[in-house]
């Protein structure tokens, strides 16, 4: 799932979509790999894929768009820079509990 994971509930703040699902990973290929294995196991879990995938190329900022539900998985520094948790702040943020 990727490092500190968030999700943040948007629904009646915004209506493009209901949930945002925020992480990151240390390096660009960290980066991709958990978009890669987020990828796959909503889709081996609904055989859903997403509608859109920006960022995929410098790895930095990924967008997996799933209506619904956006996940974004950042480097480092950019999850920082953005702070998409402060930017969202009146939205309702949980937080999972990693599987041992």
């Amino acid at each position: 799932m990727g490092l500190d994971p968030v999700i943040l509930d948007v629904r009646g703040l915004i209506d493009a979509f209901d949930a945002m699902v925020i992480t990151h990973g240390r390096v660009d290929r960290q980066v991709r790999a958990i978009a890669e294995e987020i990828e796959r196991q909503i889709d081996l879990s609904s055989g859903v894929k997403p509608l859109r995938v920006e960022g995929w190329a410098s790895a930095e900022w990924i967008a997996l768009d799933y209506g619904d539900v956006v996940v974004h998985v950042f480097d480092e520094p950019a999850r920082e820079y953005y702070d998409l948790e402060h930017l969202w702040r009146a939205a309702r943020a949980e937080r999972p509990v990693p599987r041992p």
